[in-house]
């Protein structure tokens, strides 16, 4: 059983944490962010920065106890430096492109290209020589994550020619086609 509850998070100089009630905010350089801690856990400022602590000793809550923890220090990380996920685009005439700040063209292999809305608080660029490599930036960790993976579920990699969308350095399962 993993004990990373039991570790204060630590505030650098350039952040601002502030503890009403429940919710945490962090204030930095890139920008704000809230984190809502469960009714089962306590949050206080120490000496070393925040600390997460167990009301209650249930099942429940000590699952909660460390994914608390690591959610307020994943916002800590995102208001310093932020997240950045890439992506690359493989395929004949697959590419993407940008329309506006807040709508992303993606045309791979469909008879109509497939276009995805950006939601606020997440940077979408487009690059490569083709066109071909996508980075999704932002502070909110989850909504980088999750907008990166719509954006891979918009045409999985497939297993015999390898053509689709996949993360930067992912290694694709591939299979070998029929024999005759």
């Amino acid at each position: 059983m993993s004990r990373i509850g039991k570790k204060p998070v630590p505030v650098p100089s350039n952040v601002t944490a502030t503890i009403s009630g429940q919710t945490v905010k962090m204030k930095g350089p890139k920008g704000e962010l809230a984190f809502t801690v469960p009714d089962a856990l306590k949050v206080q400022r120490s000496d070393e920065g925040i600390d997460v602590s167990l009301l209650e000793d249930t099942k429940v809550a000590r699952s909660e106890w460390g994914m608390s923890r690591t959610q307020i220090a994943n916002l800590i990380k995102g208001v310093t430096d932020g997240y950045s996920q890439d992506l690359e685009i493989h395929g004949v005439g697959f590419k993407a492109s940008m329309k506006g700040k807040d709508t992303l063209t993606l045309s791979v292999g469909y008879s109509h290209d497939v276009v995805l809305k950006i939601p606020a608080g997440v940077d979408v660029k487009v690059g490569g020589a083709k066109q071909e490599l996508v980075s999704v930036s932002g502070i909110d960790k989850q909504a980088v994550g999750q907008v990166a993976s719509i954006i891979r579920a918009s045409r999985k990699p497939e297993p015999y020619q390898g053509k689709g969308v996949r993360y930067k350095g992912e290694y694709i399962l591939r299979k070998e086609g029929k024999k005759k």
